[in-house]
């Protein structure tokens, strides 16, 4: 069976023309059979021209999951429970639920089990993120003021009493704060994480 090449890929994820070369097919051939392997359950199809193998897909670190979040929208980082979660900050663990800060729009995308989650979010909001193991996440204390600052307007809600505040760089927070809304500022402040020292 020609699926059986596919597994030569030495790739997380590929396209048509991996699937082409290994396989010894043109692209176009490799577009068709790319469909036919996702029905069969063989390839797990992330977006248009994106694919991985189902076994591959079944056994994912955290880490791989998160730089398939950042392909399925570009340019977004990994945010909000999700980022705090994998910092270590909370004790609120979502499976298979995948949340991002984009800029582009909001959405969720469903794939073989796994939901990848979009916020929107306004372009002079979009800093505090930074590359790590291949992928783009949000520093701990971004990601807690983007969840107050989407839970202010009503977009986001979570659960304060999970997070542990003694690993969160209260002078970071309120140095990035500043660029928040005043609105974001004021529920930090009622929340009682904003004092001023």
């Amino acid at each position: 069976m020609k699926y059986l090449d596919l597994k030569k890929i030495d790739k997380l994820y590929f396209g048509y023309g991996e699937i082409a070369r290994a396989i010894g097919i043109t692209p176009g051939s490799a577009k068709v059979s790319a469909n036919r392997y996702v029905r069969q359950g063989y390839l797990v199809r992330v977006k248009r021209n994106l694919y991985i193998l189902k076994d591959r897909w079944d056994r994912l670190s955290a880490e791989e999951v998160f730089t398939i979040a950042n392909l399925i929208q570009v340019p977004s980082y990994i945010s909000l429970m999700t980022a705090m979660s994998y910092h270590e900050v909370t004790t609120q663990i979502q499976r298979d639920f995948i949340e991002s800060i984009a800029v582009k729009r909001t959405g969720a995308a469903e794939v073989s089990g796994r939901t990848f989650n979009f916020t929107r979010i306004d372009k002079r909001l979009y800093f505090g993120f930074g590359r790590e193991n291949g992928f783009f996440i949000a520093a701990p204390e971004k990601a807690f003021l983007d969840a107050v600052y989407l839970k202010s307007l009503k977009k986001y809600n979570f659960d304060l009493s999970s997070i542990d505040f003694g690993k969160l760089d209260m002078a970071v927070i309120r140095r990035m704060a500043g660029k928040f809304p005043v609105k974001t500022q004021k529920a930090l402040e009622e929340y009682g994480y904003f004092r001023k020292t």
